[in-house]
Parts: structure tokens; sequence; C-alpha cells
């Protein structure tokens, strides 16, 4: 490429015999007739100066500009991590007083639940009648002694040992959670007296488990659990 414009320059370029030979009668062209669009140049260029002088921004002032439009973001990313972590910190704060107001509620129904307990130990000796009964019962129907259970169940809810822990379950019980054990308890206890008056090894089986799962459920619930033999 640069063989070509070499060439192609050498072609426009008159020889140093040519430029000596006419030198003498160059002088005399006027300077308008020797270069014909020499004042249309300046003019086009003094145009092209104005024109680029006018449209381009100043570098100082481009920098300036981007500078305060990234102060400008970064400001308002602070300010909106400010308030997100803020509003965390009070979320975090209200689930920390949450916390803390469940743990003294919990703490407070288990010493007023001691203190019940504490005081009643009538119906602690009627519960702790249960777990002995509810024992015989379990051994002799997984003996398939339908016969020894019936004996221990005494036939019906209306016995003395069944009132008992109903009285006991009455005063011991607080919480929703430990009535519907309670209830179920008592409705698993029917179907087994039921099933043993039936014969039914099967249905007595299972009616026993329900009674002596929501029993031990009971106790657990209350904080019983430790305090009777046998569980």
């Amino acid at each position: 490429m640069a063989t070509v414009f070499l060439t192609t320059a050498n072609t426009f370029l008159p020889s140093p015999l040519s430029l000596s030979a006419s030198s003498s009668s160059s002088l005399l062209i006027p300077p308008t007739l020797c270069c014909p669009h020499k004042h249309n140049a300046k003019r086009q260029l003094a145009l092209c100066k104005a024109v680029s002088e006018s449209t381009p921004l100043s570098p100082n002032f481009t920098k300036r500009s981007l500078s305060i439009s990234f102060i400008t973001s970064f400001t308002f990313f602070l300010a909106g991590k400010g308030c997100s972590d803020a509003s965390a910190a009070i979320l975090e704060a209200d689930e920390d007083d949450e916390l803390m107001e469940k743990v003294k509620r919990d703490r407070k129904k288990r010493l007023e639940k001691q203190g019940v307990i504490s005081s009643s130990n009538k119906e602690t000796e009627y519960l702790q009648d249960l777990v002995y009964k509810l024992s015989k019962i379990g051994l002799a129907i997984d003996n398939n002694d339908l016969s020894t259970a019936g004996l221990v169940l005494g036939g019906s809810t209306d016995t003395d040992w069944v009132k008992n822990a109903n009285k006991a379950f009455n005063k011991l019980s607080s919480s929703p959670e430990e009535k519907t054990q309670v209830d179920t308890f008592n409705s698993s206890l029917a179907n087994l007296i039921s099933s043993v008056t039936r014969n039914d090894v099967e249905s007595s089986k299972l009616a026993f488990v329900w009674a002596a799962s929501s029993f031990e459920k009971w106790t657990t619930l209350t904080g019983l659990i430790d305090q009777l033999k046998g569980l």
C-alpha cells in the first residue's frame, strides 16, 4: 500500500528540471491563479473549526457530570441500604421482644403448674393408681386374657378409679392441648371397656394403645411424667 501511494505521488510531482524551468515564469502568476481553491479551503476550515468547538463537551465537564451522577447514585444506594438495615434491626428487635415475652409466659406457666402439682397430693395419688390399673390391663390384654382385663376395668366408666382420675385431670389440665388428650383418653377407655366386654382381642389392643398413648401425652404436657412411677 505504501508503494502505491508513493507511485501516485510521483505522477503528480513535477521533475526538478521542470521546476527549475518554470520557476521564473511561476513568479509572475498571481497567487489566486496558482491556488484557485485556497480561499475556499480556508473558509471551510474556519467553519469546521467553529462547529467542532461548539458541539463537543469539555473533558472537565464530562468528568464532573459523571462524578456527580456516581455520587448521587451511591448516596441513594447508601440511603436505601440504611433504611433496609434499620427496618431489619427493628424487626429483629420486635422478634427478640416477642421471644422474651414468650419465654416469660412459659416460665410463669411452669411455675404456676408446679405450684398446683405440689399442692395436689391427692390428685397425684389418683393418677398413680391409674398408672397401676393401666399396667395390669395392658399385661392382661397382651396375654389375650380379656377376663382379667375386664375385672380390672370394672365393666364401665363409672368406677371409682375412673372418676378419681378425671378429678385429677380436671384440676391439673389448663391448656387446650391437655384437655384434648383427656377427651381422647376417656373415649379410648370407653372403647376399651366395650371391646373387652365383647371379647374382641384386636379391638381391645387397639383401644388400649390409644388410651395409654393419650395419657402419656397428657403427663408430658402437664410435667407429671417424671413424678409418676411406671411410665
